[in-house]
């Protein structure tokens, strides 16, 4: 009996120890990001991103919009593969309008929001409506963006934003940090949807990333 408990204790131990060292590994890039965590709700929800996925709301809101992309790796050349992509916005009237059983991170997010997976190619693409802005402010319309990349804590991109949204002013476009690369896009109407790309270079401009 005393055999079977020094065993289980051993390996107790050994599991601790060893989920630890995975945690210690996970690279800390980006600088300050109290809600990066949500990215990992997809784990808890028990969802398996997808390359292609569309978030709650497309159906029932205008105007719908399709946003594509290739996430590289810091080179800008190479594509990067299992890459998660997390992506979240408000509603039509500027509210990070949760459902009637919110879980996790939707509490404060809001029920529009998704996970993606990048492929071998790092392409993805996501479709949803076009976000209003915030209620009574200047805020411009946005679509926020993390990634998740492999051995490294979750960090946050520059949102979509739209070169046609007349909040995006000069001023706040030179306050951009360009963290993943430009994240203003060109709205165009390609079979029936407006349509956007955007490309992510892993790293770019993204603080004590090495």
């Amino acid at each position: 009996m005393k055999k079977h408990l020094a065993i289980l204790l051993i390996s107790l131990i050994a599991t601790s120890c060893k989920g630890q060292a995975n945690a210690e590994t996970e690279r800390s890039v980006g600088g300050p990001c109290q809600d990066c965590e949500a990215t990992l709700d997809y784990q808890k929800l028990n969802i398996e991103p997808k390359v292609i996925d569309t978030l709650p709301g497309f159906q029932d809101n205008e105007p719908k919009i399709k946003i594509t992309g290739t996430v590289f790796q810091n080179d800008g050349k190479t594509p990067a593969k299992d890459i998660i992509l997390y992506v979240y916005h408000v509603d039509r009237n500027g509210i990070y309008q949760p459902s009637e059983k919110p879980v996790g991170w939707e509490k404060t997010h809001g029920q529009h929001r998704s996970w993606l997976k990048t492929g071998t190619d790092g392409k993805f693409t996501f479709f949803t409506f076009r976000p209003a802005s915030y209620p009574e402010a200047e805020e411009p319309e946005h679509i926020h963006i993390y990634v998740k990349e492999p051995n490294t804590i979750p960090y946050y991109l520059d949102s979509y934003l739209f070169e046609s949204d007349p909040n995006l002013t000069e001023e706040k476009i030179q306050n951009l940090k360009n963290r993943g690369g430009n994240g203003i896009v060109k709205l165009e109407m390609k079979n029936g949807i407006w349509t956007a790309n955007r490309d992510i270079i892993l790293g770019l401009n993204i603080p004590d990333y090495e």
